[in-house]
């Protein structure tokens, strides 16, 4: 039962995604040449869902279906590991045309060749956790 809820939930994500272009590599491309304001608007939308959804969770302290409370923690110091890490995503998004979500929408789309970038996140992936014990945390 838990693989249908979350593949019903992978179905909605992959359709929205299409039907707004968010999948589409020439919306992409025109965001990162500040050509149009499409993709900004959807990733202006997602932030202000995520921040009034963060918000409700926190005043009206909701628990989760098991009946736990949510916990969100509070930002930490240090961003600059963030920063580091978001400059290197955005390079490899605006150097493949896709981020991690759309290329299993693309994949299911029949875009065989989007196979090649998602090799590559996952190798990606696998370094860091190589990695990850060496890098600052």
């Amino acid at each position: 039962m838990k693989v249908i809820k979350y593949l019903l939930v992978g179905f909605v994500f992959g359709l929205v995604l299409t039907k707004s272009e968010a999948v589409s590599w020439y919306r992409i491309y025109e965001m990162f040449q500040f050509q149009s304001f499409h993709m900004y608007g959807i990733i202006c939308t997602a932030i202000t869902v995520g921040l009034l959804g963060v918000q409700v969770i926190k005043k009206r302290k909701l628990k989760d279906l098991k009946g736990n409370a949510i916990v969100i923690a509070d930002k930490e110091p240090g961003s600059v590991r963030y920063w580091i890490g978001g400059i290197i995503f955005g390079l490899g998004w605006a150097l493949v045309g896709t981020c991690p979500g759309p290329v299993f929408i693309l994949l299911g789309a029949g875009f065989l060749s989007v196979s090649i970038i998602l090799v590559g996140a996952l190798m990606g992936t696998f370094i860091y956790g190589v990695l990850k014990n060496y890098l600052p945390h």
